[in-house]
């Protein structure tokens, strides 16, 4: 199973609270384990702006205005952009299935300091890891749902109606889902 380019979708009663209600992009999985953004937290006290002060970059009226995302609890001193393909890191992107990249280098940050880089952008500070068979075992238990990733539930909608529109996008209806998990 290679969950790389989909969504997890947290189940209610997810016993983690940083991951309550969080959909979360796969940017990687193999047998050594996963790696994923949470595309739907932003934090309360970062924008932009403040990292690229923080990093030293120079940034003008031309510099993109946005938020910066809680990507996950793992290295949340780091850096992370999601983002769609019109933008290659000459360092290094993550060619991400269904067309999304991800860059953790400054060159990103310097064009969006710039007001260019890619057309769609998520920047995230930490990401979401797993090791071997964890996410595998999560899943078993029914902790996450899966779905297919699409740019406009990622980059589009509020970070507000991301989880309600990743469950529409599989036909469950939030108020249906119970927090208990069952097997037959």
């Amino acid at each position: 199973m290679d969950l790389t380019g989909k969504l997890l979708i947290a189940m209610p009663g997810m016993g983690d609270p940083r991951f309550e209600q969080s959909v979360v992009l796969i940017c990687a999985h193999s047998p050594e384990g996963a790696m994923g953004l949470i595309v739907n937290k932003p934090t309360e006290e970062v924008q932009l702006a403040d990292m690229l002060e923080q990093l030293s970059i120079d940034h003008g009226p031309e510099s993109r205005q946005m938020a910066v995302s809680f990507g996950g609890p793992v290295e949340t001193g780091r850096g992370f952009v999601l983002h769609t393909l019109d933008y290659v890191s000459l360092v290094n992107t993550l060619e991400v299935t269904g067309g999304f990249g991800m860059t953790a280098t400054l060159d990103i940050l310097e064009a969006l300091a710039e007001g260019k880089g890619p057309e769609r952008a998520l920047v995230a500070i930490g990401y979401a890891g797993w090791g071997p068979g964890q996410l595998e075992e999560e899943l078993s238990q029914n902790a996450w749902l899966t779905c297919d990733a699409n740019m406009d539930l990622v980059f589009n909608l509020p970070n507000a109606g991301k989880w309600g529109g990743a469950l529409k996008s599989l036909g469950v209806d939030a108020l249906l889902l119970s927090p208990d998990a069952g097997h037959a």
